[in-house]
């Protein structure tokens, strides 16, 4: 059996890809400090990303259909590494801005071509990989983030480390990248797909509206994590970047165990399951009043999230109606904005009453995908009827 096979090139890929991004949250708290920016003024600067993602997803999704997964995935890979560098080097909140919305653009096409990806090998070789692969994105942002609370204990500049980091990680990014199998989005015989442009239908609408609590919480974390544990615990140098790395841990241990709950629990048990322990974890970072127990709502809160997004995917792709990359485009939109409209929200929030009531946001939003779990059941595959065939007699 080959050391890399496909499963196994995918789960490499995903831990690569967001070694960049990662490195620079821990940065987040000197950015806001050098630029003189308040939550507020930061929350606006963070509405970059999403901007990017708005504009890039609706084109991302017929273009990965058209060029292929694996081809988007290579050359978002290298704009994405480029990008990734923009923020750290933003002279104010204006160019912090535009540096966002380019990182966001280029995060959201290579994201969308490791999705489809994932599914089409699990599809060819029948084993559950989804939430394996995002385990291992979440080991890659942990890494990323481990790496700039690093390179921060060491007092280098973000400017340099952010780069050294993106550098690091392209070249190999392109070798496995190059690797992947070339694998096809076409409908299989008897099914049809509608076009990619028409609307998403009423179970899509159900999925994404799943996932937005998921991602806005991951988005929180992300962003805000550093920020709560300054001010409202009064951590300071290398220890506020903890809690998110420990958030990523749990994530990634979740999503590791993802695939081996949904064969035994299906995958509506599975969401129901984490999204109850998203929310325990939710209000219990609310209430911490030390840092020990914050560091445990962390946890909980990244076992909750864990297997959201994953399972998402899979229900999305296997809906039959429009091609993979279509509806996991729409998808990846919706978990997007979840993602990068969240922590703008938190902030508003935060500037007006505090930084603890602001992540608490996270809780009804995760109420909201504890409720729309059962939207996850797998449907079937819709086929091209024959109603000759139907007629006795006929061939």
């Amino acid at each position: 059996m080959p050391l890399l096979t496909p499963q196994r090139l995918v789960m490499l890929i995903f831990f690569l890809q967001p070694i960049a991004y990662g490195s620079w949250l821990p940065r987040i708290p000197e950015i806001q400090a050098r630029l003189e920016l308040g939550p507020a003024s930061l929350a606006v600067a963070l509405l970059g990303m999403p901007v990017g993602t708005l504009l890039t997803l609706p084109f991302a999704g017929p273009l990965v259909g058209r060029i292929g997964a694996r081809q988007a995935i290579v050359l978002g890979f290298v704009f994405y590494s480029l990008a990734a560098c923009l923020p750290v080097l933003a002279p104010n909140m204006a160019w912090l801005f535009l540096a966002l919305m380019l990182a966001g653009s280029s995060i959201s096409f290579v994201e969308l071509g490791l999705n489809v990806e994932a599914d089409l090998v699990e599809k060819s070789s029948g084993r559950l990989i989804m939430n394996t692969s995002h385990g291992f994105w979440s080991l890659g942002i942990m890494a990323g983030s481990l790496i700039g609370s690093g390179f921060a204990a060491l007092a280098v500049a973000p400017q340099i480390a952010v780069p050294i980091a993106a550098a690091m990680v392209l070249p190999i990014a392109l070798l496995v990248g190059q690797a992947l199998p070339a694998l096809s989005d076409a409908a299989p015989e008897g099914q049809t797909h509608r076009s990619a442009w028409s609307l998403p239908s009423p179970a899509l609408v159900g999925i994404c509206l799943f996932v937005f609590g998921i991602t806005m919480t991951e988005g929180a974390m992300a962003d805000w994590s550093a920020i709560f544990l300054r001010d409202a615990l009064s951590a300071d140098g290398g220890l506020v970047g903890i809690g998110y790395s420990i958030f990523a841990l749990m994530v990634a241990s979740g999503r590791f165990g993802g695939d081996l709950l949904k064969r035994r629990f299906g995958a509506v048990g599975t969401a129901r399951l984490c999204g109850t322990l998203g929310v325990l974890g939710g209000i219990t970072l609310f209430l911490a009043p030390t840092l020990p127990l914050a560091l445990v709502g962390f946890g909980i809160i990244g076992v909750g999230v864990s297997v959201g997004f994953p399972l998402a995917v899979t229900a999305a792709a296997g809906l039959g109606d429009r091609a993979a990359s279509a509806n996991v485009a729409v998808l990846s939109f919706v978990a997007l904005c979840g993602f990068l409209i969240g922590p703008p929200l938190i902030g508003f929030v935060a500037e007006h009453v505090d930084i603890r009531v602001g992540v608490a946001c996270v809780v009804p939003a995760l109420l909201l995908s504890l409720f729309l779990a059962g939207r996850l059941a797998p449907r079937p595959v819709r086929t091209t009827r024959n109603p000759e065939a139907e007629i006795p007699g006929v061939l």
